[in-house]
């Protein structure tokens, strides 16, 4: 049965409202977390933990699970057909996790959700958060059953779309969409891929990204002038023939999952009102180049619940308001990050071969290369 009052309520159980509940679980703390879905989600969407990340959620004790069941990669190439035209190397970051850990994120979940049942933790569904008021003390949301939950503070992790933010009066600093579609689709192969590393290919006919996962599967992705819905083996073939390896071509076998999607940029113009607070995709959404997304929202969630923790504790919200205006304006870094990557990896057909002979030239001076990784890693602003 649902609690009718909590200290801390997460509207949200994806790995965002998993990590603050667990962060707040191990502060030993009260915290009800509520989700609209039935069951969590089994496709794999984000696939990639960077150092960082996986630095911040030693806090909550689930890096060391999660290194073990991801795959440890070491470099990150970009690529023109069988010519590397950027090596980024991570394995000589002042980092305990010099690498990029390639693991999807239901199994991220998992792990998220193991450790929050080890702390007596659990997630209640399907529950749907349909409005709040708000006082001095607290907040009152109302669920779609007509049940009532009394909490301190409510935390919104409900996605890009969230309902909280929106019944906060939490709107976003624009809506800007870039006019591109992109296909995703994790496939099996027979050879022509690298377990070990991952590939942006910056081929003339377009980009593609060839990411190594856990379970031999390769997730591929790529922008396309029309993104199937439910893209196929022959699909992913043309991809791969057109725009990776050109010396040994990799056949796909089998199409394991498929989506396809747009881009959006916006950042919450702020990620407080009163006792509610903004997490993840609910305070902040962009390209996935660079692989930023989750990480953003996963270290947005180890902040947030330590100063959630503090804020209960003593009464003393300083360490609120300074995630409120610090993770806002990493947000903001981050999302800049991943819009040039993309305006980089998608140029005009035109502009690629100058780009190309541009980012050969700069990957000779190693302070590129290295700033670049730091970047991508998350480590440039610790």
């Amino acid at each position: 049965m649902i609690p009718e009052k909590t200290e801390v309520l997460v509207v949200g159980a994806g790995p965002v409202g998993l990590a603050v509940a667990v962060s707040l679980a191990g502060h030993g703390r009260q915290v009800t977390v509520v989700d609209r879905q039935a069951a969590g989600a089994n496709t794999s969407r984000a696939s990639v933990v960077h150092p960082r990340t996986l630095e911040l959620l030693e806090r909550i004790g689930v890096s060391e699970r999660l290194t073990e069941l991801g795959i440890h990669v070491e470099q990150f190439n970009i690529a023109d057909g069988d010519r590397t035209l950027v090596p980024v190397r991570f394995d000589k970051l002042p980092t305990e996790y010099p690498y990029v850990l390639m693991i999807p994120q239901n199994l991220t979940e998992q792990v998220l959700l193991d450790r929050l049942t080890e702390l007596g933790g659990t997630v209640h569904r399907p529950y749907v958060a349909t409005g709040v008021l708000q006082s001095a003390d607290g907040a009152e949301v109302t669920l779609e059953s007509g049940e009532v939950i009394k909490a301190q503070y409510v935390v919104a992790a409900d996605g890009m779309n969230s309902r909280m933010r929106d019944l906060a009066g939490l709107g976003f600093d624009g809506a800007d969409s870039l006019p591109l579609n992109f296909t995703l689709v994790d496939v099996r192969v027979e050879s022509g891929l690298p377990d070990d590393e991952v590939l942006l290919y910056f081929s003339r006919p377009g980009m593609l990204v060839a990411a190594p996962l856990p379970d031999g599967t390769f997730r591929l992705v790529a922008e396309v002038e029309e993104a199937p819905e439910h893209p196929d083996v022959a699909y992913a073939q043309r991809l791969l023939n057109a725009r990776g390896p050109q010396e040994e071509t990799a056949r796909v076998t089998e199409v394991i999952w498929g989506s396809r999607f747009r881009i959006h940029e916006r950042v919450a113009d702020r990620y407080r009102e009163g006792r509610i607070v903004l997490a993840g995709d609910a305070a902040h959404t962009h390209s996935p180049a660079g692989g930023q997304g989750m990480n953003l929202g996963l270290r947005d969630a180890v902040v947030l619940g330590d100063a959630l923790a503090e804020a209960l504790t003593t009464g003393n919200e300083t360490k609120l308001d300074e995630y409120a205006q610090n993770n806002r304006e990493e947000a903001v870094r981050v999302v800049a990050l991943a819009h040039r990557l993309t305006r980089l990896a998608t140029a005009p057909s035109a502009l690629r071969p100058a780009r190309n002979a541009g980012l050969h030239l700069l990957a000779q001076v190693p302070a590129f290369r290295r700033g670049l990784a730091e970047q991508l890693a998350a480590i440039s602003h610790r």
